[in-house]
């Protein structure tokens, strides 16, 4: 199976934030934005692996800045790195103002998908092959943020996070 670099996979999404989209203050619902983002994060996912994806996991998500109605969303999405059935996609969350040609990042979030078969088994996936710095730091960081996600899931004991361990008490 071939491996593929992080642009293979890049995203870009845009939506137009509209009074359906806000609460009452006429800032955009968070759920709206997460529901953006898993689809921008499943497209590249699925450019990555030519395969159906399922979200498994969406990395703390913070919101930053207030997105207001009538701003366009920009959603910037790639695959950051590929394990053996799951891929971990990186997300930017961009908010514009288009008359007053003003642009804040208000959310970065991190969604981990599972690569399925035809049969709804899951199925390996391409290795990423990094060919930045920026992507290099990505990848080295994902099985960090691998570990602590199964310890969260309760699926893996802080014991066997070597890489999580390296971090606190160095190389062992």
């Amino acid at each position: 199976m071939k491996g593929k670099t992080p642009k293979e996979s890049h995203t870009i999404m845009n939506e137009l934030v509209l009074p359906n989209d806000t609460n009452t203050l006429h800032n955009l619902m968070g759920g709206r934005l997460l529901h953006w983002m898993d689809i921008a994060a499943a497209i590249s996912a699925q450019k990555h692996c030519n395969r159906i994806v399922v979200t498994a996991s969406v990395d703390n998500v913070s919101f930053k800045q207030p997105i207001k109605l009538g701003d366009v969303i920009t959603i910037e999405a790639q695959v950051s790195r590929a394990f053996n059935t799951s891929l971990e996609v990186r997300l930017d969350v961009w908010a514009e103002n288009i008359p007053s040609g003003t642009r804040i990042k208000s959310n970065e979030a991190f969604y981990t998908f599972v690569a399925l078969d035809q049969n709804g088994r899951t199925t390996q996936v391409p290795e990423v092959i990094p060919d930045t710095i920026e992507d290099m730091v990505l990848y080295e960081g994902a099985l960090r943020r691998r570990q602590l996600r199964l310890i969260l899931a309760g699926k893996m004991k802080p014991n066997d996070a070597t890489e999580l361990k390296a971090l606190f008490f160095g190389e062992e």
